[in-house]
């Protein structure tokens, strides 16, 4: 069958039914989608989009961004390499070193940096097993509602109860902890961890490594107070236990700066990066490592796809192209506040809805009192032509993720079509 557009409904039902059950996105969605240009896509019948997904923080510098796409033509029209293990070429030197030169040394980071292949679970999944590794311990203490990605390491320290369930074993070796705020404001969330790590008698074994979010994008966009990452970042230093920092999709300016923890001024001990990393919606993920925990051997942790060169040329002209100075940083810091500010707006106009404003940046997010609320608002926006997924393990908070790069018209128009979409669904209750 050819899968050439089509607005036949009985041939596109007939194409939906080659693919698994397991999608998702399509079935929130229900249109062909063709063409997509800055924050805007376009289906096979011409209908225009307001993409506040962004390939799920993918696309950060949005779709199809002009000065990425030059860069990329020109490679492949080269015959440059596009696939070589982890074979040296003249991609990923570039990469390597403008990453180095832009993004680690001006932040004071000294990282080796790894390729344990082509996305975010695979850069987690390898920061565990090396912490590991160095350490000679098995626990690694998560946090509730952390997502951390689906293959069966990155599931263990993942909170959310359905996507655990598909792992059909038990999914041992970590620990969930409070995350901040967690008991709504109460110290103890913290002060609870702590405890167990000095009570001989708490059963907590003693832990490899922490892994934490700065922002739970898939848990319902909560947020860490800079303190409550301060403190943690102690805590482990304090027992001798590595911090691996999550940025997969709070980093590449997500929060604002390039990675998310610079405000909070800790240095973790493994970063986590994909999604945006190679700008363009092209697979790269990358775990980085303190030098001296540096000591897989070599081959010891491989994989096929553990460098895709045309994500190195687009990875590295998107830092050299948003992080030469802080403009971008500044210009999301701004967008930021404006999306804040209408949340704080809708939570005003509707009291009785639960409604509650949360994010960071252009993280951003709109928890509904009932649950059901967020989802049929979602719909609404998108039958208005508006893209937006929910979050939260029920589901219950309307997020936003545009492209950093959106215009001030895009933001007020997307703003505007929430507006209606929350007003059309609160009205009625």
């Amino acid at each position: 069958m050819s899968l050439t557009p089509t607005t036949d409904a009985n041939e596109l039902e007939s194409v939906i039914e080659l693919e698994s059950g397991v999608r998702s996105y399509s079935r929130s969605w229900p249109v062909v989608f063709d063409r997509a240009l800055g924050a805007t896509l376009y289906t096979e019948e011409g209908s225009e989009y307001l993409d506040f997904f962004a390939g799920a923080g993918t696309l950060n510098y949005g779709h199809n961004n002009p000065v990425l796409k030059k860069a990329l033509l020109e490679y492949l029209s080269s015959d440059k390499i596009v696939h070589s293990l982890d074979m040296l070429s003249t991609a990923r030197r570039d990469f390597l070193t403008t990453f180095a030169e832009k993004i680690l040394r001006p932040r004071g980071l000294d990282h080796k940096v790894m390729f344990p292949g082509p996305g975010g679970a695979n850069a987690v999944e390898g920061a565990l097993k090396l912490a590991r590794k160095i350490t000679g311990r098995e626990a690694v203490v998560s946090f509730t509602n952390a997502f951390h990605g689906m293959t069966l390491g990155a599931l263990s320290v993942t909170g959310n109860s359905m996507k655990r369930g598909g792992a059909g074993i038990p999914l041992v070796h970590a620990t969930p902890m409070p995350y901040d705020d967690y008991f709504d404001g109460d110290v103890s969330d913290f002060m609870y961890f702590e405890r167990l790590l000095e009570d001989a008698g708490s059963g907590l074994n003693e832990p490899a490594a922490v892994i934490v979010e700065t922002v739970q994008g898939e848990g319902g966009m909560n947020t860490a107070r800079i303190e409550w990452l301060r403190a943690l970042a102690e805590l482990c230093k304090r027992h001798e236990i590595l911090l691996i920092l999550d940025d997969i999709q709070m980093g590449c300016g997500r929060t604002g700066s390039f990675f998310s923890f610079e405000e909070a001024g800790i240095v973790p001990d493994m970063i986590c990066l994909s999604k945006s990393i190679s700008g363009y919606g092209l697979p790269l993920a990358l775990t980085l490592v303190r030098p001296e925990l540096d000591v897989f051997e070599p081959g010891e942790h491989n994989g096929t796809f553990r460098g895709f060169a045309p994500a190195f040329v687009t990875g590295a002209e998107a830092i050299r192209t948003f992080w030469a100075d802080d403009t971008l940083q500044r210009s999301t810091a701004e967008k930021g506040a404006q999306v804040e500010s209408k949340l704080n707006e809708l939570t005003a106009r509707y009291p009785d809805a639960g409604l509650i404003a949360k994010g960071r940046g252009l993280a951003r997010g709109l928890q509904f009192g009932d649950a059901e609320k967020a989802g049929e608002v979602c719909r609404e926006a998108f039958n208005r032509g508006l893209i937006l997924e929910t979050s939260g393990p029920l589901d219950e908070v309307a997020k936003f993720l545009p492209p950093l790069t959106i215009t001030e018209d895009e933001l007020n128009r997307g703003l505007a079509i929430f507006d209606e979409a929350v007003t059309a669904v609160l009205a009625e209750a």
